[in-house]
């Protein structure tokens, strides 16, 4: 909306350095005179204006949908897409003067001061002398579905019925001000996004095309913010913070459904002011993206996550379990599922459990000469020159040596790749790879997530169940760490098997054409009953992954963490005898040390049981002294505690400037994880505990000097 606009312009004015700010409203956006020049120079009449930004709503709908200029998954055609945000009815109302002295004193002794009734869904503030209040009602009104165009707030009927809840909670909370006359209710529309955050960078398919959307009501106490980082992004490239969770490269073509849409606003404006426990999810919008196994998994149990639109599993409910207690419990303390996900983690390691990870996105990069492996070296950080059938586990970087995506690469053949990512990088990483791919290349980029099921076999007879199943030797000396190779497993033939789990533990991931992907999940379960195998979810996996220190994009690495802050060096290789982006200023921060190093935790007098979880975004002291805060957190079954991993930094006492961070700093230390107000000791380790690669080992048998490191 075009007071969001000027929100941003007014907070940059406000800013230390010399700059100077056009906002123009009122504009007509209907065409891009060529996608790398800007198209305001043709309604501006402004040369100057290089860089287009729209946030006007539904018109960058519209000029979107002519340009392909929404968020969308690459090459997967929409037959009506929109962009990713929906219009909803927004109501608030302003009443008169105040004139009472002790409503005035009362209500507007601060005259900026704004207060929020959570419980009640409304906010309060002054207005002119007056009150201004609104909020998010149980029950919202959607808009426009149908996409009509609207350059800025309009003002729609007045809906009293629609406010009457909202209108009680405010007399409830504020009683005097029945004395007050109510001037005006405002009906207006307000842009809301599927994850309650606002829509902002350049698209992945224009370059120079920047966004600014879906503001969810929050444009005020966004707007500066939102300024400040949008307009780094057009000068620089890229913002000074990590913003990806409103970067539009998060959406794809699902979030531009309009009846998707639609539907999830109705559950987005109540959720603003309500209390968010950890890991809840979206309900509207789901069973969208779903592996081949869907039904199948459900029916045993699976209750489900979303990412990226895509179903996944968290864990699966044993039949003695109450199901209806296990979908109520919402808490921050120890949750109902601990049990499960515990057995699921002890059968990761004892035995061997099936994990569907069909969400991860999947790329296949070819040539006809050498040019895949010409550009792979350029873009990616380790050397990808290696024989066919190697695994290589490596970061594609950006300029600053940040990564923009820590992915596995399978080299197929002498000019093909097979590139395994996180699931939420299927825009940002095709928009990165097309963005160095050159127009008039030999090159064939091609997105094959939705070709393969990822089956997930973890634990130490895996071996034993994939042998059986493909009549092959699969041990390490047959089928060595990080090897990919083409097998049949039961009837099915081209299973790509890879020896890697993405937890360390033994096993290995089966990439499987979806025709074939119900009968090699149920071989695997026929064959594996012998060997005590069971489903499991994602809660285990991530149980295991953070209690063997492995980083994960999107959780604990982001655009401005490098390789060398996160203990990536064997992701890295500088000597590959090729340049590639970032290598330069990895070799400067070699040189001039880190300035940050993720690090894990372990909580030593936390009461599982009693006491509050962490979670993620917990403060880290050390010696006393603020140092950063956790990335991610689990519940470490085999060492019996919580386990955190984390940023610290080295903050100088005097001017509060970072220094370098060194192992010494990290070891010689003593830190407390913050937990909603009460520190909890914790040790500190650079480095994976080595007995957690290797065997179990019962709790007792690992030393706390092993865990700290000395």
């Amino acid at each position: 909306a075009a007071h969001q606009v000027r929100t941003c312009a007014f907070f940059l004015l406000l800013s230390p350095r010399p700059c100077s700010v056009l906002c123009q409203e009122g504009l007509s956006a209907e065409d891009i005179l060529h996608p790398e020049v800007s198209f305001l120079e043709h309604v501006t009449g402004r040369a100057d204006i290089m860089l287009p930004t729209v946030e006007m709503s539904q018109v960058s709908s519209k000029l979107g949908v002519r340009y392909h200029l929404e968020v969308f998954i690459p090459g997967v055609a929409s037959a009506a897409p929109v962009s990713g945000f929906h219009v909803a009815q927004w109501l608030d109302f302003k009443t008169s003067q105040t004139t009472s002295p002790m409503t005035r004193e009362s209500i507007l002794k601060l005259m900026n001061a704004s207060v929020v009734d959570a419980d009640g869904r409304i906010y309060i503030r002054n207005w002119q002398g007056g009150i201004l209040s609104g909020g998010f009602e149980k029950n919202p009104k959607p808009i426009f579905t149908e996409g009509k165009n609207q350059l800025e707030i309009q003002n729609l009927q007045e809906d009293w019925d629609h406010f009457e809840p909202l209108l009680s909670s405010l007399l409830r909370r504020m009683p005097q001000l029945e004395t007050l006359e109510i001037v005006k209710l405002v009906n207006c529309p307000e842009t809301f996004t599927p994850d309650m955050r606002c829509i902002m960078g350049e698209s992945p398919s224009v370059r120079g095309y920047f966004v600014l959307v879906g503001m969810n009501s929050a444009g005020l106490s966004f707007g500066g913010g939102a300024g400040k980082y949008l307009a780094e992004w057009m000068v620089h490239g890229y913002p000074s913070e990590n913003i990806w969770e409103l970067d539009l490269k998060r959406f794809g073509a699902l979030q531009s459904s309009r009846t998707f849409l639609r539907h999830r606003v109705m559950e987005v404006m109540p959720l603003l002011y309500d209390l968010k426990v950890p890991r809840w999810d979206f309900q509207t919008g789901r069973q969208l993206r779903t592996s081949p196994l869907y039904d199948r998994l459900d029916a045993q149990g699976a209750r489900w996550m979303e990412k990226h639109g895509f179903e996944r599993p968290k864990y699966f409910v044993p039949p003695d379990k109450d199901l209806l207690a296990l979908e109520q419990s919402k808490t921050f303390y120890k949750p109902d599922w601990f049990e499960i996900v515990e057995s699921e983690v002890k059968c990761c390691k004892e035995a061997v459990c099936v994990i569907d990870m069909s969400s991860f996105t999947k790329f296949e990069i070819t040539s006809t000469g050498d040019q895949a492996l010409e550009i792979l070296q350029y873009l990616f950080s380790n050397d990808l020159d290696v024989p066919v059938g190697h695994i290589v586990h490596t970061g594609m970087l950006n300029e600053r040596g940040g990564y923009e995506n820590d992915c596995s690469i399978a080299r197929l053949s002498k000019r093909s790749f097979f590139m395994i990512s996180p699931t939420d990088q299927q825009v940002h990483c095709w928009a990165w790879l097309k963005k160095y791919i050159p127009e008039d290349s030999n090159l064939i980029l091609e997105d094959v997530t939705w070709k393969y099921t990822a089956l997930n076999l973890i634990g130490p007879r895996a071996v034993d169940v994939l042998s059986e199943l493909s009549y092959a030797p699969m041990t390490p000396d047959h089928f060595p760490s990080l090897f990919c190779k083409e097998m049949s497993v039961g009837y099915a033939n081209g299973i790509r098997v890879m020896s890697m789990t993405h937890t360390g533990e033994p096993g290995f991931m089966l990439y499987i054409p979806i025709e074939y992907a119900l009968h090699v999940y149920n071989e695997v379960m026929s064959v594996g009953q012998k060997y005590g195998i069971r489903n499991a979810g994602y809660y285990a996996l991530r149980s295991l992954r953070i209690e063997k220190f492995f980083a994960f994009w999107g959780q604990d690495l982001n655009t401005l963490t490098t390789p060398l802050e996160c203990g990536g060096e064997s992701r890295v290789k500088l000597d590959k005898g090729v340049d590639f982006i970032g290598r330069d200023a990895l070799l400067q921060q070699r040189q001039n040390g880190v300035y940050k190093r993720l690090t894990m935790f372990i909580l030593d007098d936390h009461d599982t049981d009693l006491d509050l979880w962490p979670w993620w975004g917990e403060p880290i002291y050390r010696n006393g002294q603020y140092v950063g805060k956790t990335t991610s957190s689990a519940y470490g079954y085999t060492l019996e505690r919580h386990v955190c991993l984390g940023f610290v930094h080295n903050f100088s006492e005097d001017t509060g400037e970072e220094q370098v961070v060194t192992a010494d700093f990290i070891n010689r230390g003593e830190y407390e994880i913050d937990i909603a107000g009460h520190r909890f000791q914790a040790k500190a380790k650079l480095y994976p505990v080595p007995s957690l690669l290797t065997h179990k080992r019962r709790k007792e048998d690992v030393e706390l000097s092993d865990l700290h490191g000395k």
